[in-house]
């Protein structure tokens, strides 16, 4: 049995992650968590590709459906949230199995962050309405005037949610996000976890990229996005996502949904290389790489073999 506290399956957007998450938890009578930005947030199920109820089946699922849309989620939240989560999965002599693509939840567990400086609410939401119709381009380059170690980090793996954090702590606090970690202590232990990393050649994570786009569609993705922007406002903090950003404009009949769809199509492309690159810098030693092109069975086998033997 792995010494790890906690086996981690990561890969980018469409590599599989979820059949095989199945597949191992089944194996290793494992829990499992989830660890997507965009899965924590209710009503959001097409979109974010979240396990059916027949894929969840038999299968404790962690981390999904944990606030409304209208409500932020950040990293520090999900590793408090977790911690608690991988804490009793193991006191119930289960194995907990993080599942998903957003490296900076994963990091908070095996590089817990700074305790957070206290901030204003009704600043922070001044603020936020205040750089809300600039486009990513444009906060980066805002970063860049704050913050500028933060932005050169964040031109390679970011993504608007995370411009919008590093920020507003340098605006609201005077101090840099880099400060806060070098002058506040973190919040708790670090956790040790054993990764799993699923690669797909990049013109077939490209294929599977555009399949999955036009599967959603088909799902009701237009009928869900409509329904979201008439309950909690286009500003809606979950709406911050590529599948729902992109289709907004479409429905106040700005662009056309062939175009509305090839940005979905484009924006995902270039969150997937995002994560890879990620992925190659920022996970713990030790990460497990495997070749997602294998059958799903040979994979398994594989993560169950390391987990069961490695000592991490």
């Amino acid at each position: 049995m792995s010494t790890a506290e906690a086996l981690a399956l990561v890969g980018p957007t469409a590599s599989g992650k979820t059949a095989l998450s199945i597949e191992v938890a089944r194996r290793l009578d494992a829990e499992i968590i989830s660890m997507d930005s965009r899965s924590v947030y209710r009503g959001m199920e097409v979109g974010t590709a979240k396990p059916t109820p027949e894929e969840r089946a038999g299968i404790p699922h962690h981390g999904i459906d944990l606030v409304e849309p209208s409500e932020r989620f950040s990293a520090g939240e999900f590793g408090r949230y977790a911690r608690e989560k991988i804490a009793e999965i193991r006191e119930r002599g289960r194995v907990p199995m993080l599942v998903g693509g957003t490296g900076f939840f994963l990091r908070s567990l095996t590089h817990p962050i700074f305790r957070e400086p206290e901030m204003d609410p009704e600043a922070r939401e001044r603020l936020h309405a205040e750089l809300a119709p600039l486009d990513d381009a444009a906060l980066l380059a805002r970063l860049r005037e704050a913050d500028a170690e933060a932005a050169e980090r964040l031109s390679a793996w970011g993504g608007r949610q995370r411009i919008l954090r590093a920020l507003e702590v340098p605006l609201l606090t005077g101090h840099t996000l880099s400060w806060w970690h070098r002058n506040s202590p973190p919040e708790a232990p670090p956790v040790a976890v054993l990764p799993f990393v699923l690669q797909v050649p990049r013109e077939l994570l490209l294929a599977r990229v555009d399949a999955r786009v036009e599967d959603m569609v088909r799902a009701g993705l237009l009928e869900e996005v409509r329904g979201l922007v008439e309950r909690y406002g286009e500003g809606a903090p979950g709406l911050n996502a590529h599948g729902y950003a992109e289709l907004i404009p479409f429905l106040r009949g700005e662009r056309s949904l062939e175009e509305a769809l090839e940005l979905v199509r484009r924006n995902t492309r270039a969150y997937t290389k995002r994560q890879l690159t990620w992925f190659r810098h920022q996970l713990p030693e030790g990460a497990v790489w495997l070749d997602a092109t294998l059958p799903r069975g040979e994979l398994a086998d594989e993560v169950e073999k390391r987990w069961r033997e490695s000592p991490v």
